[in-house]
């Protein structure tokens, strides 16, 4: 019988510990699934730091462009029921893609304006 090498052995217990030591978890494998929910979008919590960090700039009471206001519920909440909000931000053909001379908005942050239209741009 012939004896094996040391060095294969040892390279063979190296590969069995190497290939466990997979990690399986959702959240290593789906990052942004686990951190993106959009499930609670409420406007205080969710959309109103939207509209802070990519609209209000240009869409506020004080300087309402375009005649849309995103500074407020009820100036955001008019252009959320009549699609614009969306229609602005999704960058829908015929519609100026927002925010104007920036990046489309975040997948995550679509998702959460959307859920929150969907249901009703409820002031909550």
């Amino acid at each position: 019988m012939k004896k094996i090498p040391y060095f294969i052995i040892v390279f063979f217990i190296c590969m069995i510990a190497v290939s466990s030591c997979y990690n399986d978890k959702e959240a290593y494998l789906y990052p942004f699934a686990s951190i993106c929910d959009s499930s609670n979008a409420t406007y205080s919590q969710t959309i109103a730091p939207i509209m802070t960090a990519n609209c209000n700039i240009c869409h506020s009471t004080v300087l309402a462009s375009g005649s849309v206001i995103t500074d407020t519920w009820a100036g955001l909440n008019v252009v959320a029921l009549n699609g614009k909000l969306w229609a602005g931000v999704d960058w829908s053909a015929g519609f100026s893609p927002m925010p104007k001379g920036s990046s489309k908005l975040s997948a995550c942050d679509l998702a959460k304006i959307k859920k929150w239209i969907n249901n009703g741009a409820t002031n909550n």
